[in-house]
């Protein structure tokens, strides 16, 4: 090759497989919550990498984990274990009702272990026909064949082959619909505290209650994925903990590593034991450097002022939206909690949530959507008011550009 690689645009289309469809602009420089492009232009970020960026881009205190562990140690296999993931685990087992942690790379990785305990679990305690997982329409759990089969989304998991078998959908938020699948053939029910992908749609505190209910009453594991929900996302370190249910095996990722790649399964002892030596595993699993930078951001996180302005910030969230949305009327409501958010949109403007995430990165704003009917907020979860008013002065410059067009 010669002369220098124009790095582009139009290298992603020549060298990258195309399931993906990024934008135009190249992301090179984060600060805070502010990111500059190759040319130098600068945006707030309300999207926080799909709620990854949990303590907005290089915190001195991630950047100074990363770095001192960089030195030290990066990676050993779990043929030995290591300092920061006993540390990492500990902290989350203090944290949470766990008593046992498994690390993986991911949510999807996450979720995968735990509907492979579960089905373990089933089997050895009871029988090979105790192994049915229920989940929801609409949720998301992953995108690995197992995950993206249990999420209840047709469109993810169609057009792969045959599909992994005791997958039953029941409907978000009526728990009717439970009861009329769960049976004693029900190793699990899974669900989301707030649906991400599906709209960001909070579970109500009634359907929590009886879906723990249901599965004491069938010898179920409950299963909460809280990749998205996670790690003071929702105002507490769990979102579990704002509704008075505790899950019997709880799956992190996200936030967790505040953007350096780490996911983790937390359960009971009881349950746990069902992963024997061999039965499941990681390469990169409870690898040092992602132990270190997750260790840091439950550190940082799990602070009462930080968890307290997690929901003063979603306060000035919603007030900014409720007067956006007087001079333009294009919301129905805001769904949602903590900093993981949905505008949903009216009638009048149903199916264009993506017209709004495009006029946003216009006006300088990362957005997200969460569905065609959905704008979805994900930011830093320390972005201070000065960001959010003007993210929000550039949002409302979004919305009139949509609306007046």
């Amino acid at each position: 090759m010669t002369g220098e690689l124009q790095v582009n645009r139009a290298l992603f289309d020549e060298v990258m497989v195309p399931n993906y469809a990024p934008a135009g602009v190249i992301p090179v420089k984060g600060k805070g919550s502010r990111v500059w492009d190759q040319q130098g232009r600068e945006y707030v970020d309300f999207a926080g990498g799909i709620a990854v960026s949990s303590l907005g881009h290089c915190h001195p205190a991630l950047v100074g984990a990363l770095t001192s562990q960089a030195g030290k140690l990066w990676h050993l296999s779990n043929v030995m274990t290591n300092e920061p993931a006993l540390r990492l685990a500990k902290k989350l087992v203090d944290a949470t009702f766990a008593e046992k942690v498994y690390f993986a790379n991911s949510g999807a990785e996450a979720n995968e272990a735990a509907f492979k305990l579960a089905r373990r679990w089933a089997l050895e305690q009871y029988s090979a026909e105790k192994d049915q997982i229920i989940s929801f329409g609409k949720s998301f759990h992953g995108r690995t064949f197992f995950t993206v089969t249990v999420g209840g989304q047709a469109a993810y998991s169609d057009g792969f082959g045959p599909k992994p078998g005791a997958v039953l959908h029941a409907e978000f938020n009526n728990l009717d619909s439970v009861k009329a699948l769960i049976s004693d053939k029900t190793c699990a029910v899974v669900l989301e505290p707030i649906q991400g992908e599906g709209g960001i749609i909070p579970a109500t505190k009634e359907f929590i209650e009886g879906v723990r209910a249901l599965c004491d009453q069938y010898k179920a594991l409950l299963i909460m994925d809280e990749v998205q929900t996670g790690v003071g996302r929702t105002g507490k370190l769990y979102a579990y903990m704002h509704y008075g249910v505790t899950p019997d095996i709880l799956t992190t990722a996200k936030s967790l590593g505040g953007g350096f790649p780490v996911g983790a399964m937390l359960t009971t002892t009881d349950i746990a034991k069902h992963l024997k030596v061999g039965t499941h595993g990681s390469t990169y699993g409870g690898n040092p450097l992602a132990c270190a930078v997750a260790e840091a951001v439950i550190d940082t996180v799990n602070q009462p002022e930080v968890l307290t302005k997690v929901l003063q910030s979603e306060k000035l969230f919603r007030q900014h939206l409720a007067a956006i949305n007087e001079k333009y009327q294009v919301f129905s409501e805001i769904r949602g909690q903590g900093m993981l958010l949905g505008a949903v949109l009216n009638d009048k403007f149903k199916g264009r949530s993506r017209e709004f995430f495009l006029a946003s990165a216009d006006q300088g704003l990362m957005a997200l959507v969460a569905g065609p009917d959905v704008v979805r907020f994900a930011p830093s979860l320390v972005i201070t008011d000065a960001d959010i008013a003007e993210g929000m002065q550039r949002f409302e410059q979004a919305v009139k550009q949509v609306a007046t067009a």
